[in-house]
């Protein structure tokens, strides 16, 4: 009997997110590992992939509230772009800012237009059906240490983003 992807494994797969309209969002063809059970996926997608062999597929469609919720506009600004320092006039620059409680938040330029930029807090993939299209490259057992950070030694972690 082959082994099949269980809690606390290190599990190696590839993937493929499109949108709802089968445009690809995100692909990785080289295999990316996480543990099993330890966080490191969307809810849906892992217990999709429980049980599976390496070797299976499993497609996975996930609505906004199951991925990565839903596009929220408050967390989108825009503003004349002369108000924007030279270094962050770009589109995918990044800036963290600190709200006054000391919470901090990663914003993304999003869109420069008509003299405006816009920057966005949301998740790129907010808002967004996604279909994961993934394949169990491998696994092995993970190890005491793995178990508890919930990432694998040899891979850096990679939610599927």
């Amino acid at each position: 009997m082959s082994e099949r992807v269980r809690k606390d494994q290190v599990v190696y797969i590839s993937y493929v997110i499109q949108g709802s309209d089968g445009e690809v969002l995100e692909q990785h063809d080289l295999p990316v590992g996480y543990v099993h059970g330890g966080g490191g996926l969307l809810e849906k997608v892992e217990a999709a992939l429980e049980g599976k062999a390496v070797g299976d597929r499993v497609e996975v469609t996930l609505e906004p509230e199951d991925g990565f919720g839903p596009h929220r506009p408050e967390l989108t600004f825009t503003d004349d772009i002369e108000n924007v320092p030279e270094e962050h006039r770009f589109l995918g620059s990044e800036v963290e800012f600190e709200n006054e409680r000391g919470e901090s938040m990663l914003f993304r330029v999003t869109r420069i237009e008509d003299g405006k930029l816009t920057i966005d807090a949301n998740h790129p993939l907010a808002g967004k059906t996604l279909r994961y299209l993934v394949r169990v490259e491998g696994m092995r057992p993970a190890t005491l240490d793995e178990v508890a950070n919930g990432v694998p030694a040899d891979a850096p972690l990679q939610r599927l983003h």
